[in-house]
């Protein structure tokens, strides 16, 4: 049996998160240890372990996902400045779930081009 990820178990309730967003194929949470004044993770229910492993015919999660970040940044209010960010491969991911960063919320002075 492969090693159930923290994502999964998010996923299924084993531990608690703060959900910013949840439907049938996606969830998105605030991650715990934030990069940004708001930092939260859009990862995919079905549990790929690198972007690598979804079939680059699959149009619908590919556009879903990225229609799904810029969805949720307009919620959070962070639409006109804002990250996304992906590790891909096991190797650079902390967690071998695949997993994007949507990071904003930062103020005119402050800039994000700490994290570029």
């Amino acid at each position: 049996m492969a090693d159930t990820s923290i994502f999964s178990r998010i996923i299924d309730r084993e531990i608690p998160a703060t959900i910013q967003y949840e439907d049938d194929e996606f969830i998105a949470i605030n991650d715990i240890k934030p990069l940004a004044p708001i930092h939260v993770l859009l990862i995919p229910k079905k549990p790929y372990k690198t972007l690598e492993e979804v079939e680059l015919a699959d149009e619908k999660f590919h556009a879903r996902y990225l229609q799904l970040a810029r969805e949720i940044a307009q919620k959070l209010g962070i639409s006109e400045n804002y990250k996304i960010m992906m590790n891909v491969g096991e190797q650079v991911q902390l967690v071998h779930h695949v997993h994007m960063h949507i990071l904003g919320g930062w103020d005119q002075t402050a800039g994000a081009e700490t994290l570029a």
